[in-house]
């Protein structure tokens, strides 16, 4: 039996000791919020060296970034997976899909069980800054968003708009939606006030003779997805 190579060996366990340095600080990050973390404590439940951690990441802002982007990669893959599941069991038109999708984004803002909440929408934005926030919305939340607008603009459910800059306004407009709901001292309260704020902003979209007038606005009825949540770690 051919031996694993030395080179095997070192590279498997770097990815081990990554993969734990990455999973301590996503507990700590969740559990306390990055200010509160310190990287001695991340050290000590990974279980490895300060300086194993300084070999994989520049500081700690270079680790929590690597946590967000788990974080928000987990929650992109939930969004999908969910609407997935909902369009096998109850397919749907494109417009129907957009705004269930919408739905399904504001909801998980709300969430306390989840790592989305605090590390992304809280502390994301303030430990990284606008840019890499905004390009971790770009990588995880554009294809998906400029899809089920296409979808929607081949079924003429909306108007034939440039899908790129509406790509763009409307994640920036999900994306402080979403702040919004987290940094709300009553977060299920916010989430209601911007359901219908988001409601009438996206009516906007919707093509005269495309629907009866008086359904224009009308967002399905969503429930928070507790089974396609990536559960705290």
């Amino acid at each position: 039996m051919t031996r694993p190579r030395r080179e095997d060996r070192t590279a498997e366990t770097k990815a081990h000791t990554r993969a734990a340095l990455v999973a301590a600080a996503r507990r700590r990050f969740a559990e306390q919020g990055y200010a509160a973390t310190g990287t001695e404590e991340i050290v000590a439940d990974a279980r490895v060296t300060r300086g194993a951690l300084y070999h994989h990441f520049r500081d700690k802002a270079d680790l929590f970034q690597e946590v967000m982007k788990e974080v928000a990669s987990e929650v992109a893959d939930a969004l999908v997976e969910s609407e997935l599941t909902r369009e096998a069991r109850e397919p749907s038109d494109a417009w129907t899909q957009l705004c269930t999708g919408f739905q399904s984004l504001l909801d998980f803002s709300t969430r306390t069980d989840t790592d989305f909440q605090r590390i992304v929408l809280v502390d994301g934005p303030a430990v990284l800054g606008n840019d890499a926030w905004n390009t971790l919305v770009e990588t995880h939340g554009y294809r998906l968003l400029s899809q089920w607008l296409e979808r929607a603009i081949a079924e003429k459910a909306i108007d034939p708009i440039p899908v790129a800059p509406l790509t763009r306004l409307v994640a920036a407009l999900l994306a402080e939606a979403s702040l919004y709901i987290a940094r709300a001292a009553d977060p299920l309260a916010a989430r209601q006030e911007t359901g219908v704020a988001l409601d009438r902003l996206m009516s906007g979209l919707v093509r005269l003779d495309s629907r009866p007038l008086e359904t224009m606005g009308t967002w399905p009825a969503s429930e928070p997805a507790d089974d396609a949540a990536p559960a705290a770690q």
